[in-house]
Parts: structure tokens; C-alpha cells; sequence
């Protein structure tokens, strides 16, 4: 079905009534949504069907849609699978997402291996490994896999056991006795896969039996009269404890189960889960969605239980939550597949269950009212002090904010910054280097005009590719222009991005930042007068922290440029011996002693060297001997 010749009314009979994944398109070719449906022709149809009631949101998203394909499957399951990994991969614009759906830590043991190892890991693969996760703290990850390779003595390496046992060293960890030296052979796999075997107990939540060793090797230490190894396990068992104490809530089913609520205001969303492994509350985490304005509960649920247990790699027996969703027959089945046997997903309706759900959805309110408040101090911080300065200059609508810095020391690998803030925040992505190329010496001046011209040039060439090529906004990396240049000084460097502007025809506003005789900042330089800005508001901090940010990218660069300018080889002075040549001579002589008392013969038999270069090297260290 080619895109060009796509008859959306026409492509809707061709539709099939039989379950599948349905993928909506831009006129661009980007997913705009993905979704299931039973019956696809009846389910695509009803977005094109005047009669059928449609959110806001889905109104304005079938405005967009120039083209749609669809895959058929053989139930409603196997939709519902593919429908979770295609959203996971394409994060379409109008689905309800889980927000920054980013890679959650994990726990890794590589049972797999002959020696397991336990491993952090940002995501989960088929690779016959056992993963515990997610979790939303990556230190907490790392002190748990730290605190078991202490007490269980595995090892840390990658070597590949048991071929290359024996053929190294031991490591250090051997020696201050945090592994078993099971590269050595001095751990049989049988007593190493029981070591192994209590990490997974420990990891499942079954703290006891490590609480129980660790007491009793502390006991016998001290029996022993072994004080300091008795003080290493009285540490350790602190920290399993600490671990362990975690579990808030005992259920007498001891059943593993999570139970998952929401709280939603306007377009704002949190979820909240509670995990409960054998009957014990080990932990709970919170999740943004975004989306959601015009979505019910039970489909902001829907969503985040097809999207978290797409990727999380333990399923629970039972799912508890606060309403029905109209998927859950079909996510139970998928669900009951992925963990290989029965899962259940219900509503509690009175009893500790019912309060447990209750809980889960007064933590999620309190989340988000925790955030609101952080969200508007946040914005008092940013978009506030943002619209203080605009007020300030009288410039209205300031969103992006482009500042320049010159760094050099007397003139020697001067270069430019350029820092980009956008809504009152540092836009990262979008800072640029620059190594100066035109201007000799110390001439800020100079440098900040080169900086400048080819800042703007290169945004122009790339906005006229962009028109002539019909290529997406997006497009380029010097493409969009700030509303407001910030320069890092008063009315000279004010005049530079003038003239620079000028030239090109570019009409941007330019205001300098002025330090006072403390190189603190006073105050904007605009329209030929300093405006003064009192020190306590929230655009005088916002100002300071471009400045300072424009300042420390540009020293950061120049320090990075000063030492890679000070790794210098005597073999670069020598005519005709470039990197190449250079790396080369040392591979095969191994030394500079030994180049220098190479004869011409010996030079030239060198990879990548011939006549020239050899009499070259070997002039360069004889020069009383060559005429």
C-alpha cells in the first residue's frame, strides 16, 4: 500500500473483520497512534465516521492522519502483544504513555552461566538470565548487588568459566576475600551454584536464612576472638536487616500481588503500585502517565498495566484494582501467558484488600499534590522568571534564550560557547562548541563575531535546505533561532551581535549581561542603557545561571583543548611523521631510546614508512652526522 496513492475511504473497505493492530500515520509517515481491536474494520471505521462521539483529543488527532496500515492476527491476544511492543517502541504522540519511560534498573543473575554473576542492568533481555526489577533507584540496585557479592563471595569478573580457570591471577577481591576465587578452582560449581541459589531466596524477599548466617558467623568470630571480621558481620547483617525491614504489611495468604491505583487532575497523572511478595509489602513505586486529559480511569489503568508488564520481568498471581477495565479478560490471558500460570485481575470490594487499593490510591493523590507544589515553585523558578525578564526589556513571548562566551588564555586556543535555555531551563542538546579559526590572539571581540556569523549562517543554509527539500522542523541542528541572544558583557559585545545580525538581515533581539567590578552579575545592557534587576528576583538568579553556565561550557571546553594540546611526542617535530607513521614507530620499536639508535635500513623496514621518512627520523636524530 504505497502512501502516495493512500484513499483513506477507499483503504477503509478493504478492512478485514478479524482481530489485529491497527497503526495510524502523519503526513510525514510518523505514528501518530497505535491500538488493538477485535474487529478492525469495525474499530478503524468508527474514527472516520462522522456519527461516532470523539473525545477532543481524538478529533484533532484525525485531522492529522494522512494514511494508516494495520496487521492482522489470529486473536485478540496476540493484538494486544503487539500492540504493547509497538507502542514501546514507537511512543506514539496521542497514546497514553508512561512519561519518561526511561530504563529502570535492574537486577541481573546469570543462571545461564556455568558461574552465575549478579549484574545492574538497564533493561531486560531474552538471554536466559533472571532479572528482579524494576527498580526506580539505581543505588539501591547497586548496595543490594554489592552487599550479596560480600556475602556470598561471587565473583565480579568476566572471565569465561570454567574454560579460562587457572589461567590468570586471581583478582583483588579474591585476595581482600570478597570473592570465592572461583577463577582459581577454589569453589566447586556445585557449592558456588548454592551460594547462587540462597542470591535468588534473598532477592525473592526471603531474608531469614541470610539473617540467621550472618548471626552465626558473627557469633563464632567473636567466639573466636576475631573482632574485626565479627564487626564486617555485624555490618553486613545492619544492612540485610535494613533491607529487610522494608515489609510494611504481612498478609497471612502470603501470595505475591500488586496492587495498583491512580489519581488524575486535568492532564496530570500518577500510579501508584504496592508489591506484595509472600503476603509481605517489600516496596512501592510511583509512575507518571501523560495523555490522559479526556481518558477514563479504567483506561488510564488499561494503559499502564499493558505497558509496565510488557516490560517487567515478574508477573504476580493477582493484579488489585480500584475499577474494572474493559480489556480484562484479554489481559488476564496475556498476563497468565507471560508468567505460566494463573493470573488474576480484580476489583476488592470490602476487607484489606479493598483498604490496601484505598491506600495505594490516597499515596498516588498525595504524590501528585506533592508535585503540584513542586511543579509551581519550579515554574516561579523558570517560565517565571522568564517572563520577568521579557516584562523587564519589553520583549513579549520569550521562550528560547541563546548566550555566547569567548575562552582563551593569551590567545591560545581561544573558542566559543554557545548555551541554549528554553522555558527557563538548560536545553542541552542544543549547546554548540566553537574552535575559533580566523582570529590570532587574545581579541574577544574578534572571536565572538566569528562565533556569531557562523552560528547564523549555518541556521540560515539549513532553514533554505529545510524549505527546498520539504524535510520536517525539526530538521538541522542550528535551525531554530532564539527569541532573545544573551552576551556575556555590556554594550561591545552587544554591538558585535548587531552588526553580525545586520549583516545577515536577521532581526533578534540582543541584550548584554553585565558584571560588576566582583565579575558578579549588575544588571542587562538593552537598547543603548544597563537595566537594573534587583538581586533577590527570580530573573536576576535565572540571568546569573546563564552566565555562569555560558562561562563554565566554554572553560570546559578550552581545558579539554589545553590537554589534549599537551600530549605531545618529540616524533611529531619530525618532518613527514604524522599519527600514523608516529603509532606505527612505537609498535614496532616500543620506545623513543630505541628509534633514536634505529640505523636508516632498520627505520625503514617500520610499517608505513619508506626512504624519506627513515632518513627523516633518522636525521632528526643525527644531525651532527648527516651533511
Amino acid at each position: 500500500m504505497e502512501k502516495q496513492d493512500f484513499d483513506i475511504q477507499e483503504e477503509l473497505k478493504k478492512l478485514p473483520l478479524k482481530p489485529g493492530v491497527y497503526i495510524m500515520h502523519d503526513a510525514e509517515d510518523a505514528i501518530l497512534y497505535v491500538g488493538k481491536a477485535v474487529l478492525l474494520k469495525n474499530r478503524v471505521r468508527s474514527y472516520f465516521r462522522a456519527s461516532t462521539k470523539k473525545t477532543a483529543k481524538i478529533q484533532e488527532m484525525v485531522k492529522r492522519i494522512d494514511h494508516f496500515e494495520y496487521i492482522v492476527t489470529d486473536s485478540e491476544l496476540e493484538a494486544l502483544v503487539l500492540e504493547c511492543n509497538l507502542i514501546k517502541e514507537h511512543r506514539p504522540k496521542y497514546n497514553t504513555m508512561l512519561k519518561d519511560d526511561k530504563a529502570y534498573p535492574y537486577i541481573k543473575v546469570t543462571v545461564n552461566e556455568a558461574y552465575p554473576r549478579i549484574l545492574f542492568a538497564r533493561d531486560m533481555k531474552k538471554d536466559k538470565s533472571k532479572y528482579f526489577g524494576p527498580y526506580t533507584s539505581a543505588g539501591s540496585v547497586k548496595d543490594t548487588i554489592d552487599l550479596m557479592n560480600k556475602i556470598y563471595g561471587l565473583r565480579t569478573c568476566s572471565r569465561v568459566l570454567p574454560r579460562d580457570i587457572g589461567k590468570d591471577r586471581a583478582c583483588l577481591n579474591y585476595y581482600i576475600k570478597k570473592c570465592s576465587g572461583a577463577c582459581q578452582g577454589y569453589v566447586t560449581q556445585e557449592e558456588y551454584r548454592k551460594r547462587v541459589n540462597s542470591v535468588l531466596d534473598f532477592l525473592n524477599g526471603n531474608y531469614a536464612p541470610v539473617i540467621q548466617e550472618l548471626e552465626e558467623k558473627m557469633q563464632e568470630a567473636s567466639e573466636n576472638m576475631e573482632f574485626e571480621e565479627a564487626i564486617q558481620y555485624r555490618e553486613l547483617l545492619g544492612s540485610v536487616r535494613a533491607v529487610a525491614q522494608k515489609q510494611k504489611i504481612t498478609n497471612s495468604d502470603g501470595e505475591d500481588k500488586d496492587i495498583i491505583a491512580c489519581a488524575v487532575e486535568k492532564d496530570d497523572c500518577v500510579v501508584q503500585v504496592f508489591f506484595v511478595r509472600d503476603g509481605k509489602l517489600i516496596g512501592r513505586e510511583h509512575f507518571y502517565m501523560t495523555g490522559v486529559s479526556e481518558n477514563t480511569g479504567g483506561q488510564i489503568l488499561e494503559s499502564f498495566v499493558k505497558q509496565f508488564y510488557a516490560g517487567t520481568p515478574f508477573i504476580p498471581k493477582e493484579l488489585m484494582l480500584p475499577e474494572e477495565l474493559d480489556g480484562s479478560q484479554v489481559i488476564e490471558e496475556w498476563l497468565t501467558k507471560k508468567r505460566g500460570n494463573k493470573v488474576t485481575v480484580r476489583v476488592p470490594k470490602k476487607g484489606m484488600k479493598e483498604k490496601l487499593v484505598e491506600l495505594a490510591e490516597k499515596n498516588a493523590r498525595m504524590v501528585l499534590n506533592q508535585d503540584k507544589e513542586k511543579i509551581k515553585r519550579e515554574e516561579a523558578r523558570t517560565l517565571g522568571a522568564v517572563n520577568e525578564i521579557a516584562e523587564l526589556l519589553g520583549i513579549p513571548g520569550i521562550v528560547r534564550m541563546e548566550a555566547y562566551d569567548i575562552s582563551n588564555i593569551s590567545g591560545f586556543e581561544s573558542v566559543g560557547s554557545m548555551v541554549v535555555y528554553e522555558k527557563g531551563k538548560p536545553r542541552r542538546s542544543d549547546y554548540r562548541k566553537f574552535k575559533i579559526r580566523t582570529v590570532t590572539g587574545p581579541d574577544d571581540y574578534a572571536s565572538m563575531e566569528e562565533v556569531l556569523t557562523r552560528r547564523f549562517t549555518h541556521g540560515i543554509e539549513e532553514k533554505q535546505e529545510r524549505e527546498g527539500r520539504n524535510l520536517a522542523q525539526e530538521y538541522g541542528s542550528f535551525t531554530r533561532f532564539p527569541d532573545i541572544i544573551m552576551m556575556d558583557g555590556g554594550r561591545g559585545q552587544v554591538n558585535i551581535a548587531r552588526k553580525v545580525l545586520d549583516r545577515l538581515h536577521l532581526s533578534i533581539p540582543v541584550c548584554g549581561m553585565v558584571k560588576d567590578e566582583n565579575h558578579r552579575t549588575r544588571g542587562l545592557f538593552y537598547n543603548n542603557e544597563e537595566i537594573p534587576i534587583h538581586r533577590n528576583s527570580e530573573g536576576f538568579k535565572l540571568i546569573t545561571r546563564i552566565q555562569d553556565e555560558a562561562h563554565r561550557f566554554a572553560i570546559e571546553y578550552h581545558r579539554s583543548l589545553r590537554s589534549k594540546g599537551q600530549v605531545k611526542s618529540i616524533l611529531d617535530d619530525i618532518e613527514g611523521i604524522g599519527p600514523a607513521r608516529r603509532k606505527a614507530l612505537m609498535k614496532h620499536f616500543g620506545s623513543i631510546e630505541r628509534i633514536r639508535d634505529a640505523s636508516i635500513e632498520e627505520l625503514r623496514e617500520a610499517p608505513n614508512m619508506n626512504e624519506r621518512a627513515a632518513q627523516s627520523v633518522y636525521g632528526f636524530f643525527h644531525t651532527d652526522m648527516i651533511k
